[in-house]
């Protein structure tokens, strides 16, 4: 008997069955976890790596600069690869690509060859999370979707806090190499299930070609990628920082010009046009620029000011990791019911109230109290992330929602440097106003104990912000179950339109 073709009635009306999209779903998880989880072991190898290849911090630096750079690159190309090629063929290929880079990172013998198979590995990682977060849209049916992203939501948040725990133990008690090493044999069971279950979606890549905005978008991307971590690591005023800057941006506007003309855009930028989307995008750019001042500064903070391992720190950390996936499920079911709206504004308040109780931590607090507000902190996270990032692709046109995930990826890659630079750049002028205004004698520790804490205020604030933009996200429209517009904006969003 054969099977019955895409677009059957008998098939829109079968019951959802969590057991058949779980092998499909947990491919992409795999893969997934492995960039992700991958993008944080660097960051705590670095010292390690200085000490072994005989090199100078700044020359190791590019290692993850490289990455982001590449990472920055292909993320834009990522939706139109699929339209061209297949998503499964495209994950498959890229999650390869992936695990090539990183065995070879793992044999470097020199600086350059780490630099140059870092790069590799960022070519291959930069497009998993944006098909893997289409193909998972398209696998839920629009009344669990929520609960289908939540799931998938949780490694997302589990790889970066785990990331410096296993990076930690790796380079104590092991070897760097093992850092990029124990992504072979995660990247082969991904591959393998990404191939056994993976559905073959059709693929039909537009007639006209948009070759500006294919190049014109890796420049853009990258480029201010480039210009803010020299900005924010270097100087403002630097070299690097001032080319990066007007190279990208100039590509930026260029990009964003053609692609508003072009008929089959490589981003669909059009999709603004939607307010639903607009809303979300933006609330979802001010909760990520909020979780930086306790995501990046924490860690530092520890570390820095209370002197504690790489692996002590993670360990640190867990709860947060914990809590957050504890959250996941729950935001997505609490989505499904009641839509992204209260989900949201409930994990912010908490995130905000976190982030003020960090704003009072000092040089002696004790873990007894960090650790529980990490917890909050992370629950706050699991609750109101997955939800939004939802919403976003609910209020885009269903057939172009890999062009979405690909302008959404894109996006939060240039917010998130951007805020990590310039909240790296708020912490050094802190402290630098707190050690004059102690004048003679001061303690650079107590300053340096304060500028967190400015840092953590400045957070807040953010997450405040986010509060008050929640009340403006629509409530969930009533559609019926399994319609394919739900949450679409616009006709004219249509591709070809």
């Amino acid at each position: 008997m054969s099977k019955p073709l895409a677009g059957n009635p008998a098939i829109e009306e079968a019951p959802f069955s969590l057991k058949a999209i779980l092998p499909p779903l947990l491919a992409i998880i795999v893969g997934m976890i492995m960039v992700i989880l991958d993008g944080t072991v660097v960051n705590v190898a670095v010292p390690k790596l200085v000490e072994f290849f005989h090199s100078d911090l700044k020359t190791i630096q590019w290692a993850i600069t490289g990455y982001t750079l590449a990472l920055s690159a292909v993320i834009p190309l990522a939706g139109w690869m699929t339209d061209r090629f297949g998503a499964k063929q495209i994950f498959v290929t890229t999650v390869i690509l992936f695990v090539i880079g990183s065995a070879l990172c793992s044999f470097a013998q020199t600086p350059t060859q780490l630099i140059i198979f870092r790069v590799l590995q960022g070519l291959g990682g930069g497009m998993v999370a944006p098909i893997g977060m289409a193909m998972v849209f398209k696998l839920a049916p629009p009344d669990r979707r929520g609960s289908i992203m939540g799931m998938l939501g949780v490694p997302m948040l589990l790889a970066p806090a785990l990331g410096p725990v296993l990076s930690g133990w790796l380079v104590e008690y092991a070897n760097w190499r093992w850092i990029f090493l124990i992504n072979v044999p995660i990247g082969v069971i991904a591959v393998i299930l990404g191939i056994a279950y993976l559905p073959k979606a059709d693929h039909n890549a537009p007639k006209q070609l948009d070759l500006l905005g294919i190049i014109l978008a890796p420049i853009a991307f990258s480029m201010l990628a480039y210009g803010v971590n020299e900005g924010g690591s270097v100087s403002w005023t630097s070299t690097g920082a001032e080319v990066g800057l007007l190279v990208g941006g100039v590509a930026l506007i260029l990009f964003i010009i053609v692609e508003l003309v072009h008929k089959n855009p490589l981003l669909e930028l059009r999709v603004f046009r939607s307010s639903d989307f607009t809303r979300g995008i933006i609330l979802t750019w001010i909760m990520q620029a909020s979780l930086f001042g306790s995501m990046l500064f924490v860690p530092l903070y520890l570390q820095n000011i209370r002197q504690f391992t790489p692996l002590e720190t993670g360990l640190i950390l867990l709860p947060q990791a914990l809590c957050s996936g504890i959250a996941m499920p729950i935001g997505g079911k609490f989505y499904d019911k009641y839509g992204a709206r209260p989900v949201a504004f409930i994990g912010l308040i908490i995130i905000a109230v976190m982030l003020f109780l960090l704003g009072h931590i000092d040089a002696n607090t004790s873990l007894s109290t960090i650790m529980p507000i990490l917890g909050g902190m992370g629950f706050g996270m699991g609750l109101s992330m997955m939800p939004l990032n939802t919403h976003v692709l609910n209020a885009a046109p269903r057939q172009i929602v890999s062009r979405v995930t690909s302008l959404t990826s894109a996006l939060q890659q240039v917010v998130v440097s951007f805020a990590v630079a310039g909240m790296t750049g708020y912490l050094t002028s802190r402290v630098t106003h707190h050690m004059t205004e102690a004048g003679k004698g001061a303690n650079p520790l107590t300053a340096a104990v304060s500028g967190f804490d400015d840092v953590f205020y400045l957070s807040a604030c953010l997450a405040v912000v986010g509060v008050a933009l929640c009340l403006i996200l629509r409530k969930p429209k009533e559609t019926a179950v399994g319609s394919e517009e739900e949450g679409n904006p616009d006709p004219s969003l249509m591709i070809g339109h």
